[in-house]
């Protein structure tokens, strides 16, 4: 039997995963393909490449620095150069924008290096039976684990472990907001000279030229659209069915920078239903050491990454003063 199950392979899940390995057996469940979470990157062809989620790292803690700069000499991960243009004149970001050599899943493709992992396991109920935890995914099949740690958005938390945990931490005020993330190929390689735009609009919030991040050569003008919250909670629940999602998404961009429609070669959009929290809550992470569930995601501490990864290390420190 393995000592922990662990739950989603986003940067929380990885995290918890590589530092719980150098003691204890360990197991990644992921409903997705491949390990990543948020901060996945959507490979269609050998050069049609998407950070789809997570844009850039930006770290702002001690810790957090240095373990990218580590990464950094380990050739996993690389500074995003170039201009990054900011129309909303809010206050400056002078911290350096971290991103994935290959694609911003590299992280979490390090983490989970030797560590046991099980993908397109989409889990449907756990049940605690005192001494082990039984884990039952969507094909009917059944695990065993002597703990368990949860690493998804809140509202799944809720639904999956709501009579496991103790009710203080569906008290936090927890507020996951939406994103629309749309991904565009242009034919005709036209290079606007930035690597990033920041933009001051109800409906469009972000875009980034990928071709910028100097992954690998491409024929195509690369880019990444990301919605406001605002016009993503209007839209989140149908855009699937509402082409006209997509499109508004599509003729606000070329409306700002002059690519023409008749170009677009590729086009593909992607809602995330449960993207981010913006406040912190008075938790970093949970951990129950008599039923031996744990929690740490993003959502505890705010929308960066780097909070996925503090509260992975401050679970980390709770299940270090338990002993099997």
């Amino acid at each position: 039997m393995i000592d922990f199950c662990i739950i989603g392979s986003g940067v929380a899940g990885s995290t918890i995963s590589k530092i719980l390995s150098k003691k204890y057996s360990v197991l990644v469940l992921d409903k997705a393909r491949g390990p990543g979470g948020r901060s996945s990157n959507k490979r269609f062809q050998k050069n049609l490449s998407f950070d789809h989620g997570v844009q850039y790292i930006s770290p702002k803690s001690k810790s957090f620095k240095k373990f990218l700069e580590n990464l950094r000499r380990k050739n996993v991960i690389k500074i995003w150069n170039g201009e990054h243009l900011d129309f909303t004149f809010e206050k400056k970001e002078f911290n350096k924008k971290y991103i994935g050599k290959l694609g911003n899943n590299d992280i979490c493709k390090y983490n989970l290096k030797n560590i046991n992992q099980s993908y397109q396991s989409t889990v449907r109920s756990i049940k605690f039976n005192k001494f082990f935890w039984e884990i039952k995914l969507d094909n009917e099949k059944y695990l065993q684990s002597k703990s368990v740690i949860l690493t998804c958005p809140f509202p799944q938390l809720k639904k999956l472990a709501f009579k496991f945990l103790n009710k203080k931490i569906f008290n936090l005020k927890i507020n996951m907001h939406p994103n629309i993330t749309t991904m565009l190929a242009f034919k005709n390689k036209k290079q606007i000279p930035v690597s990033s735009i920041k933009f001051k609009d109800d409906l469009l919030s972000w875009a980034a030229n990928e071709n910028s991040k100097k992954r690998f050569k491409s024929t195509l003008s690369l880019w990444t659209l990301q919605s406001t919250v605002k016009w993503a909670k209007k839209t989140i629940n149908n855009y699937k069915k509402n082409r006209k999602v997509e499109n508004a998404m599509i003729s606000k961009f070329l409306s700002y920078t002059g690519f023409k429609k008749n170009t677009i070669i590729f086009k593909k959009t992607h809602g995330w239903k449960y993207s981010y929290n913006y406040q912190q809550t008075l938790m970093k992470s949970y951990w129950d050491k008599n039923k031996r569930i744990g929690v740490c995601a993003d959502w505890f501490i705010g929308p960066k990454v780097e909070s996925a990864w503090l509260s992975a290390n401050d679970l980390a420190k709770k299940i270090e003063r338990f002993k099997f």
